[in-house]
């Protein structure tokens, strides 16, 4: 397997010290900067198979960073580390391009499985470009493999996530898919912390349909969802 090149912006220098190590000793390759400034010249130099940001970085945060890199690379994934849990930083994380986060403190096999699974689906997205697959949804055609969701008046780009959250919801739909299912298959774990980053993409993917009444994501409390396609 090729080794995976990890971009790892972290200023508490401890911290980042003892992370890069044992990610090394399991055989990645990291590089890690501590200014926010040089995070960006860094990507452009090192071309990373995934970017680990911390939120909260001198000079110029992850957010920031993450919001720069998407503006050259769409597909690069990018995960936050932070010890923020408000929805709004959730959201905004999100719409500026984040595959994931990960809550600090965390663990090294909590990072390692992530990053893993990052790439994973990172290189999957590569297989189904190939394949340009097209699904139709009430007034909508989602291409898979470019991450396009679009109808006649506008097109939207998906983040992987959200695209394998809506491929999952239209491969299941009008059968209930509990969010333990959904939880494990996307995400890992069905802990707190992800249920709440599941409540954020499925706000969002009914705000992306919102122009199309017969596709309703629904919920069936204590239980899970279904997506009703009209």
């Amino acid at each position: 397997m090729k080794t995976i090149k990890i971009l790892y912006a972290e200023d508490e220098l401890f911290l980042g010290k003892i992370v890069k190590e044992s990610l090394e000793t399991r055989g990645f390759e990291v590089l890690m900067e501590t200014d926010g400034d040089k995070v960006l010249p860094l990507y452009k130099s090192s071309q990373p198979d995934v970017c680990v940001l911390d939120v909260m970085l001198p000079n110029k945060d992850g957010f920031t960073i993450a919001e720069e890199i998407r503006s050259i690379n769409a597909q690069v994934p990018i995960l936050f580390l932070t010890a923020k849990t408000q929805t709004q930083d959730l959201v905004k994380g999100f719409q500026l391009g984040g595959n994931d986060y990960i809550r600090k403190p965390f663990s090294m096999e909590e990072l390692i499985v992530r990053v893993e699974h990052a790439v994973r689906q990172r290189n999957g997205e590569s297989i189904t470009e190939e394949k340009k697959e097209q699904i139709k949804m009430g007034k909508y055609t989602f291409n898979l493999g470019r991450q396009v969701l679009k109808d006649n008046v506008e097109e939207k780009k998906l983040s992987f996530r959200e695209s394998e959250l809506l491929k999952l919801l239209y491969e299941n739909k009008d059968k209930i898919i509990d969010r333990r299912d959904i939880l494990n298959l996307l995400w890992g774990n069905d802990n707190f912390f992800n249920s709440r980053n599941l409540d954020v993409y499925i706000t969002k993917l009914r705000g992306y349909l919102k122009n199309d009444p017969s596709l309703e994501i629904i919920t069936i409390k204590g239980i899970g969802y279904r997506f009703v396609t009209g």
